[in-house]
């Protein structure tokens, strides 16, 4: 398990509020594996709430990626949703949870709001 890792899971309830505002709410199964190992994580999604343990349990879905690519997740450098459809992890079960968890990554290095970018081309446009 990379520190990187350990540390997002550790960030998650102090963020939630802030990132959890849909009245979604459900349980999701992350399996991490490196060669033969897979650690797995336990995360129960609330409005405003989310509990994370290194437990397994009943799961509403459960998402299959290896350590490196969740590595890569938590920095920045790879996106969810990509990574499920170019089948470099697996996901089952309520697909409305990833949409809900992947809103805890960061976005990429350098990546600005177009909404700003927008306003720095019509200020100079003038």
């Amino acid at each position: 398990m990379t520190e990187a890792t350990d540390r997002f899971f550790e960030s998650l309830p102090a963020r939630a509020p802030g990132v959890l505002r849909s009245p979604v709410s459900g349980t999701m199964q992350i399996a991490l594996w490196h060669g033969s190992h897979t650690v797995h994580w336990l995360v129960h999604l609330r409005p405003g709430t989310i509990e994370v343990s290194r437990d397994r349990g009943p799961a509403d879905a459960i998402w299959y990626t290896n350590e490196d690519l969740f590595d890569r997740l938590v920095t920045g450098r790879a996106q969810a949703i990509s990574s499920v459809l170019r089948n470099e992890s697996s996901f089952s079960g309520d697909v409305v949870l990833l949409l809900l968890f992947r809103r805890f990554f960061p976005d990429a290095p350098g990546t600005r709001d177009p909404r700003e970018v927008a306003r720095a081309q019509a200020g100079r446009l003038r």
